[in-house]
């Protein structure tokens, strides 16, 4: 699949880099503001030659297309229902000794006032890296970039992701969340 994956994004004129943290990581997929970001994501794991479990939204897994979400790594996330999220995908971080998930802390395509803090806590509570996985339709790269140990100060930890994609640039630039949490979700709290 790798092969078919470089072969893809040369054509259409776009280079994966990075590497995934091994053996366990949260990897976050921003910028988020197209349907293609998924796509492409898709092809950067395949790229890249990593497994990659990825959390959307419960509605795409409906059918007729749900058992192709989830035989490509998806798990849903109904947020009108999903209190325990956090501890939950904590314990498949102990449960599952090589897992790479990545959330989209946007948590949507639209505009937004903050990103969810829950990728944080997850990686926090796990201890596992998080990894800064991006897509800067700019210059038509994606991948993975620095990766962060969370330290438990969401806040200084907040400001280096936010340093790293300050220049990147998703399909519609206008849907760009600013990299900021919900007031609140310093203490520990997932937003």
């Amino acid at each position: 699949m790798r092969h078919v994956a470089n072969g893809i994004l040369r054509l259409i004129g776009w280079r994966m880099v990075g590497e995934v943290p091994k053996p366990q990581c949260v990897l976050i997929g921003a910028p988020h503001t197209s349907n293609w970001d998924f796509v492409f994501a898709l092809l950067a794991f395949w790229s890249l030659d990593f497994e990659c479990r990825w959390v959307g939204k419960h509605t795409i897994f409906k059918p007729p297309f749900g058992w192709l979400m989830r035989r490509l790594g998806g798990i849903p996330l109904d947020r009108s229902t999903t209190r325990d999220f956090v501890p939950e995908v904590v314990s498949w971080f102990e449960d599952e000794p090589e897992l790479t998930l990545c959330i989209a802390p946007e948590g949507t395509r639209s505009r937004k006032d903050y990103w969810r803090s829950g990728f944080y806590w997850i990686a926090y509570g796990a201890g596992v890296p998080i990894g800064l996985g991006f897509l800067d339709y700019e210059n038509k790269v994606g991948g993975i970039g620095e990766t962060i140990v969370p330290t438990g100060d969401i806040e200084a930890d907040m400001e280096k992701i936010r340093s790293f994609y300050a220049e990147m640039r998703g399909r519609h630039p206008e849907k760009l969340s600013p990299i900021q949490l919900r007031p609140g979700t310093a203490g520990g709290e997932p937003g």
